[in-house]
């Protein structure tokens, strides 16, 4: 496969790539709309991923090829601007160094990806963060991840215009095989909790069911959760410091209630609760209690369906289907909703079986088989330099 990118790469910029770089996707264990409200998530990245070959231009404009869209289109790389498609998250990325003080130059670019886009596994942040360590390597930049991820965040908020948190683009800079990461995205501080895969797997089963989050539903929810967090500090129950609606007890959330329309105590029920369920899954695991943790992940997916109002018909069969499966620990929808995928909390040995059978049941609603895949805890991004 690489001989066959490097043959495609030459024939359509007419000659090599200097460089090649990769980026995983990721899967959110759990920790669901509270990385923009200031709380916990417990993210892992995932062996998909997207690839980047690149080769530096001595102009200023930027060729870039998708293969999954079999599409190429260029801009000049000192005047990114917004066109509304794929694109824009290679426009951001540039968009974001120039922020950053760096003038990064034309480049051809080369991109393919595993990672299916609006599937709820951080295909944006899996093409932001493979871009950047593939201009970080060509140029020498020497960027820390952290900073990778930081600007990777500023071309998907600033530039593409997500109201997303950090979770997708710490989790796929961050990661490391067989590793969790609670991610505090208040602070920004990552503690790597273990991930057992000789006695537990994850299974992501895909819905088919796509979405946009930079219009609609995310931004909704982003405007409920700062009116909530706008009420809390105007009734004295948070300071003006305070770092989001995370730092909201749940027992403060009580009285504060009176204060709050239904649809808002809802919104705001799911986020308090939702960073306490990290805390627990986390426990649970280094625990080696696996019932816990499935535990933790059912009420996440009730409170994604009812008080959050993220799922949709798809997503719930998916995760009925999969608690009612055998060996199957705990199941939710992973990503901001509205489609996307489901994950599964798994016996290793049950997978096989557990994946089998949540698709039956699906194809036997819909009249379509998910796509359900066995996926592992992986390396964040990196890049090698090609043998000139």
């Amino acid at each position: 496969m690489r001989a066959e990118r490097l043959g495609e790469f030459r024939s359509r910029f007419g000659g090599l790539p200097e460089v090649d770089a990769r980026a995983p996707g990721r899967v959110n264990l759990i920790g669901e709309h509270t990385d923009y409200n200031g709380g916990l998530v417990l993210p892992c990245a995932i062996d998909l991923d997207t690839r980047v070959l690149l080769r530096a231009r001595a102009d200023g404009t930027v060729r870039v090829f998708s293969r999954e869209f079999r599409e190429e289109q260029s801009f000049e790389a000192s005047a990114p601007a917004l066109r509304g498609g794929w694109v824009d998250y290679v426009q951001g990325v540039f968009a974001a160094l120039r922020e950053h003080g760096v003038t990064a130059g034309g480049f051809d670019i080369a991109i393919e990806s595993d990672v299916p886009p609006g599937a709820g596994l951080s295909s944006s942040a899996a093409l932001e963060l493979a871009l950047l360590t593939a201009i970080d390597r060509r140029l020498e930049l020497g960027l820390a991840p952290e900073r990778r991820c930081e600007l990777a965040h500023v071309a998907e908020v600033s530039f593409v215009g997500v109201p997303c948190g950090i979770m997708d683009q710490w989790a796929v800079g961050l990661a490391r095989r067989d590793t969790l990461l609670r991610i505090d995205c208040h602070t920004r501080s990552v503690r790597r909790v273990a991930f057992p895969s000789e006695c537990v797997a994850l299974l992501i089963a895909d819905s088919g069911v796509r979405r946009a989050l930079s219009q609609g539903g995310l931004a909704k929810r982003s405007s409920e959760c700062a009116e909530v967090l706008e009420i809390a500090r105007r009734a004295g129950a948070l300071s003006a410091a305070a770092s989001g609606l995370c730092a909201l007890d749940p027992e403060a959330l009580a009285e504060l209630a009176p204060l709050l329309s239904p649809q808002l105590r809802r919104r705001a029920r799911h986020v308090t609760s939702e960073n306490r369920r990290v805390e627990a899954t986390c426990d649970a695991l280094e625990a080696g209690d696996f019932d816990a943790a499935g535990e933790a992940l059912r009420e996440g997916m009730r409170s994604l369906r009812e008080d959050f109002e993220v799922s949709t018909p798809e997503l719930d069969h998916l995760c009925a289907s999969g608690d009612a499966a055998p060996g199957v620990y705990g199941s939710r929808l992973t990503g901001a909703g509205f489609g996307g995928c489901s994950i599964h909390l798994v016996e290793p040995r049950s997978a096989c079986d557990a994946a089998d059978f949540i698709a039956s049941g699906f194809e036997s609603e819909f009249g379509r088989r998910p796509r359900i895949q066995l996926v592992s805890p992986a390396d964040g991004a990196s890049a090698t330099t090609m043998p000139g």
